[in-house]
């Protein structure tokens, strides 16, 4: 590695042993303790803890165990930072990272890559300087693999859309590589024991039920708590467009099982992220596959969503069977959010949807009729004898954008989305143009579909989101 600077450890002797022999040893003792889990499928990521070694060990244990005799070559982590605030995530520019166990080389070819994305990936040196939340993984790493090449990222401070974007990018760097990903994250902090507990086990509901989108919301709203909350979601993500299908939570424990001190825990999670049984990795896909770009559905998978909508519409009204999707489309079984709405005599009769893809597409766009016709609260629910005169129309969404200038979109291009604390309003984009609004009526507007004052896009505790929209 010639002059190229080697990060030195900065936890040695403290978080885990300084002594060569001593820390192979703990790693292989926390190792011998842990179970293999039964499971099927390629492994595509890990989750694991960043806590001292005598409180978190035991627990990452379950989750490197399965990495012995595996040959994997490449690991790019994820973890948190703790000591400096930046938006995005950053790559460390350096050519290894030294343990007492030897230097890890840093894969500079997939770092630079990631770097190249400017808008999303920064080196940010001051963030890596001291943080222990992506070394601790390393001599773990070191003793079940040997040699391997790293990429160590640290993520910031991340909004839903921009971990998708992150680990999109990811995803299409690493996609012919093979990468193991590998999340460093605690959970909550310094709750009593079963406070804690409870916090803990949303987060392993949502992780276990491979919920990344509603793993984010839930710790958005407190529900739950994950010290690398960032990086466990954009691992989740990344590994998905990989080809990842399931999670599972292999392990959990917190401090007081370690200290007898039940009184402020910190709790600790090991997971697996599997792709389908006998699988290969997936290359990502492109953001045109992703709908981003107009015109991004056929005619016939813009017919069979109708289809959907209209079966799923009767369905509830007793007069057709219930509508299930069986064809092979890959785009309609992509998780994407979706809105249904509904005229009759010209007149809006419901418009229901879904911002965040928590389901297949032909799932939203079924239960978003459902919902359009049964559940808007603005009208009455939908009778037999109306549906000859409905006319129906669908708004497939992209992936939601914070923009930072509330004045950054374009007006018939995009819808809005406006959230401040627990208000939250939409408009989708044919609504500016219906009412020819200019760009500060839409930002007026959608405040107040939130329940918010007008002109609130004005102040800086607002938070301003644009989508562009497929309608037909």
């Amino acid at each position: 590695m010639g002059l190229e600077r080697i990060r030195e450890s900065v936890i040695a002797g403290t978080w885990y042993p300084g002594n060569p022999e001593k820390l192979r040893k703990a790693v292989l003792e926390y190792l011998a303790k842990a179970s293999v889990a039964s499971l099927s499928g390629r492994l595509v990521g890990l989750v694991a803890p960043h806590a001292g070694y005598v409180y978190s060990g035991p627990v990452a244990a379950y989750a490197y165990k399965l990495l012995e005799g595996k040959p994997v070559k490449k690991v790019l982590i994820m973890a948190p930072s703790h000591r400096e605030y930046f938006n995005g995530a950053s790559v460390d520019d350096v050519a290894g990272y030294r343990t007492p166990l030897g230097v890890v080389p840093v894969d500079r070819a997939l770092a630079q890559k990631l770097m190249a994305h400017e808008d999303l990936f920064s080196h940010v040196p001051q963030a890596h300087a001291q943080e222990h939340s992506l070394e601790i993984q390393l001599p773990f790493l070191q003793v079940v693999l040997g040699t391997f090449h790293m990429i160590p990222v640290l993520v910031g401070d991340v909004t839903l859309d921009g971990c998708r974007r992150l680990a999109h990018v990811v995803a299409e760097i690493v996609g012919d590589d093979e990468v193991l990903l590998v999340a460093s994250t605690d959970l909550s902090h310094y709750y009593p024991y079963q406070d804690a507990k409870n916090l803990d086990a949303r987060v392993i509901e949502k992780v276990d039920g491979y919920d990344p989108e509603g793993l984010f919301e839930a710790l958005r709203r407190r529900e739950c708590e994950a010290c690398g909350g960032g990086p466990l979601v954009t691992t989740l993500l990344a590994a998905r467009e990989l080809g990842a299908t399931k999670a599972r939570v292999l392990h959990y424990a917190n401090s007081g099982d370690v200290t007898g001190d039940l009184r402020g825990v910190v709790g600790y999670m090991a997971a697996a992220i599997l792709d389908n049984p006998g699988g290969t990795l997936k290359k990502a896909p492109s953001m045109e596959t992703l709908g981003v770009a107009e015109g991004a559905f056929s005619e016939e998978e813009k017919n069979v969503l109708r289809t959907v909508a209209w079966q799923a519409i009767r369905w509830k009204l007793g007069l057709e069977s219930e509508p299930v999707y069986e064809g092979e489309a890959p785009k309609l079984w992509q998780k994407r959010g979706a809105f249904v709405t509904l005229h009759k005599d010209s007149a809006l009769r419901g418009c229901i949807g879904y911002v965040e893809p928590h389901k297949p597409l032909w799932q939203t766009v079924k239960e978003a009729a459902v919902q359009s016709a049964f559940g808007d609260p603005r009208f009455p629910p939908l009778r037999a004898e109306e549906v000859e005169a409905l006319q129906l129309e669908i708004s497939v969404l992209s992936p939601l954008e914070r923009i930072r200038d509330p004045l950054q979109f374009t007006v018939g291009r995009h819808g809005l989305v406006i959230r401040k604390g627990y208000h939250s309003g939409l408009l989708l984009p044919q609504v500016a143009v219906e009412h020819s609004w200019s760009k500060e009526e839409f930002l007026d507007w959608t405040c107040k579909k939130a329940g918010l004052s007008p002109e609130c896009w004005r102040q800086g505790d607002v938070e301003v989101y644009r989508f562009s929209a497929e309608v037909f």
